[in-house]
């Protein structure tokens, strides 16, 4: 394909500010990681509380020496997966329920006003009663967090579907079928893909919260467990692998979404 002067030169400056972008972040990163370890060596802020880059690298040499560290970390993927998955299938069902008929969504709106302003938290004991002490429970967590606010964002998608647009379909006598699969839910791309953003980050957070209550394995389970016994290096480890765990499911949906906006 034949590219002009022009075309390849702006090629090369979006080439170079990716570079210069990527190389700023690391950098960053590395800079905070060489001060933090500096300050900590020098005894300019505690080290037992705050820990430093060797601790914390020594600690999860320990657990994967110990066998645990890969364990800890599958058992709360598995669980954000799982819960990610449900999520948003319900999620996207609800919402084209409800876009199909509105005066149930009419009905469940003030229910789900009131379930999404409710500390999640604060259901815990129950689920812990009514699912037991164990995995479901800690799913069960993360569907509560996530799963409201994935009905909100890809039903209200679904609602700003260009009106023109559903007449002219309609003028074409398309059935209420059609334009949802044709015209309402591929023009909901964008929105759906911000819900899909929104959901893996508050699963993770539910997946957590979950953890910090009932489990026995996951990063949730380190870091509470390291806060009972004042273990601050596996605290900060355990913040580590979540935050990694984070950009790597990030990475994820972001894939998904390149697939998506490139199929519209």
């Amino acid at each position: 394909m034949y590219q002009s002067d022009n075309q390849k030169n702006y090629l090369k400056r979006i080439q170079r500010q990716r570079r210069l972008i990527l190389f700023s972040q690391v950098a960053i990163i590395f800079l905070l990681i060489f001060f933090w370890e500096l300050l900590t060596h020098y005894g300019v802020i505690n080290s037992f509380i705050y820990s430093s880059p060797s601790r914390i690298a020594s600690t999860i040499k320990d657990l994967f020496l110990a066998g645990n560290l890969f364990s800890h970390i599958f058992t709360t993927i598995f669980e954000v997966l799982i819960a990610f998955i449900l999520g948003i299938s319900f999620g996207f069902i609800i919402s084209v329920i409800f876009y199909e008929h509105p005066i149930i969504a009419k009905i469940f709106d003030p229910f789900l006003t009131v379930l999404n302003s409710l500390p999640k938290v604060a259901l815990g004991p129950i689920i812990i009663i009514i699912a037991g002490a164990n995995t479901k429970s800690i799913i069960i967590m993360a569907l509560l967090i996530n799963l409201i606010v994935s009905i909100t964002t890809i039903y209200n998608g679904f609602l700003n579907t260009d009106k023109t647009k559903i007449k002219m379909f309609t003028t074409f006598r398309a059935t209420k079928k059609q334009i949802l699969y044709k015209l309402v839910i591929p023009s909901s791309y964008t929105t759906i893909i911000s819900s899909l953003k929104l959901n893996i980050a508050l699963t993770l957070i539910g997946v957590i919260t979950g953890e910090f209550l009932v489990s026995k394995k996951g990063i949730g389970y380190l870091i509470i467990y390291g806060t009972q016994v004042f273990n601050l290096d596996l605290v900060m480890s355990g913040i580590l692998l979540l935050l990694i765990i984070s950009y790597l499911l990030y990475k994820i949906v972001v894939h998904l979404e390149n697939k998506l906006l490139h199929k519209k």
